[in-house]
């Protein structure tokens, strides 16, 4: 069926890449192989050492203004156009691959958005259905291209799909079961405001039929008539709620309740309240409750996702890496009451802090190291806290500063948690990077 598509959208028409990462090199190697296309081209910022001879090359700094010589342009994640390539100034037709994808199996795939915890919540679905005996697949944002699912999916396969929202900025179509686990301040540098990021985020659900689903939680419910879906509201302690959690280990679907394992490895209570939401959606599914007890029970917690990392120097290590906003950090503390030391910090990307510094100003943790760029920003927004909060501050400059810091300073047998509340991109490649980085400097 993809391919189908594929070749319908592509047939005759002038085609270009924008974006040779991951996921335009598994596009490109399905256009090639459907063919029909009047000529094919890759545009990117960056010079690809190994692009295709056969395609026309469009490097550099200008490489958007290609998007005007073509009829189909395929738009990897995380590009941003300038306002002269909006899609709405160019006659070509702007897509994605994640919109071929939704096109072609939409009915089949369940889509999962949120600013935090999409991955485990994908991953830790995908995991009761295997575990369970149902055909599945995972893919999308969680780093598996979707264009390479195409020989593993029958009509038969649930379609367990992670949606970010660099995917989700100019989709069409919305999956027949959408899940928007929640909603923070994220991603300003890309999208301007609050308000835009949140509209993006909502092409999770506004374009879904009548008897679609979406499971949704406050503040990111769809008003009245802006959702054509039944709609289930997800809340955190609320037995009227459609999904909830109680008391920190009852996960609750429609009348149901699931008593979560004790011996769970995935740690904190956002992390409980995702396996109420795989709870909801593996019984729609059919999944006995029995079976999704024993999957979430053998599930192992992704890497940088508030995972202990080892005792090094009697100190107990933990990384978050993947922690970008207040709210996770948060979180994080919340869960590992033992923490000693937290480092916060990395790009600025213009968020409130306002709520992290509250918190931090009424918890107890002794040490707060500060760092990178965010950190400089919110130890000079500490001002206006009690001095008691900025004395449990430090700033260093960088990752491996921070790290020496809290080697002198966190107590013997306590918690070392790293969860920035930043992202990583002013000085690493990925979230993935910085925890590796962590990981070594806490056992150098």
């Amino acid at each position: 069926m993809l391919l189908n598509i594929l070749r319908e959208q592509i047939g005759g028409k002038r085609v270009l890449l924008l974006g040779f990462g991951r996921e335009g090199r598994a596009l490109w190697r399905r256009i090639r192989s459907v063919g029909g296309y009047a000529a094919i081209g890759i545009a990117d910022a960056k010079e690809i050492a190994d692009a295709p001879p056969e395609a026309q090359l469009h490097f550099g700094a200008d490489y958007q203004a290609a998007m005007t010589e073509y009829d189909v342009i395929f738009k990897s994640p995380g590009i941003v156009l300038k306002p002269e390539y909006q899609p709405d100034k160019l006659q070509g037709r702007v897509t994605s691959l994640t919109e071929l994808f939704l096109t072609a199996y939409r009915d089949q795939i369940i889509g999962i958005t949120g600013t935090k915890g999409k991955s485990t919540t994908s991953s830790l679905l995908y995991h009761v259905l295997q575990t369970a005996g149902v055909p599945s697949v995972l893919g999308g944002n969680i780093g598996i291209p979707t264009a390479d699912l195409y020989e593993q999916i029958t009509p038969e396969t649930v379609i367990v799909m992670e949606t970010g929202v660099h995917q989700l900025e100019y989709n069409r179509v919305s999956p027949k079961t959408a899940v928007f686990l929640n909603l923070y301040e994220e991603h300003l540098d890309h999208y301007g405001t609050f308000a835009y990021y949140a509209y993006c985020k909502e092409n999770i659900y506004r374009n879904q039929q009548e008897g679609d689903i979406l499971i949704c939680g406050e503040p990111s419910l769809p008003a009245p008539g802006d959702c054509r879906a039944d709609v289930l509201r997800l809340a955190m302690d609320d037995a009227a709620a459609d999904i909830t959690l109680l008391d920190g280990c009852k996960a609750c679907f429609r009348g149901e309740t699931l008593q979560l394992p004790d011996d769970m490895a995935l740690t904190g209570v956002h992390n409980r309240y995702n396996c109420a939401v795989v709870f909801a959606l593996a019984r729609m599914l059919g999944v006995p409750a029995d079976a999704v007890f024993r999957g979430i029970r053998t599930f192992q917690p992704l890497p940088h996702r508030l995972s202990p990392i080892g005792t090094y120097h009697g100190i107990r290590w933990y990384d978050d890496s993947i922690s970008t906003a207040c709210e996770t950090c948060i979180q994080a503390l919340s869960s590992l009451p033992e923490t000693d030391t937290v480092l916060i910090g990395g790009m600025d990307r213009g968020i409130s802090y306002e709520p992290l510094l509250k918190y931090l100003a009424e918890s107890t943790v002794p040490h707060i190291i500060l760092m990178s760029d965010s950190g400089k920003r919110i130890l000079a927004e500490a001002a206006a806290f009690p001095e008691s909060l900025r004395q449990r501050m430090q700033y260093a400059a960088d990752l491996p500063e921070a790290v020496t810091l809290a080697k002198q300073m966190t107590e013997k047998g306590k918690i070392c948690l790293m969860s920035p509340a930043a992202a990583s991109y002013n000085v690493y490649q990925n979230f993935e990077k910085r925890g590796e980085h962590f990981k070594a400097l806490a056992m150098d």
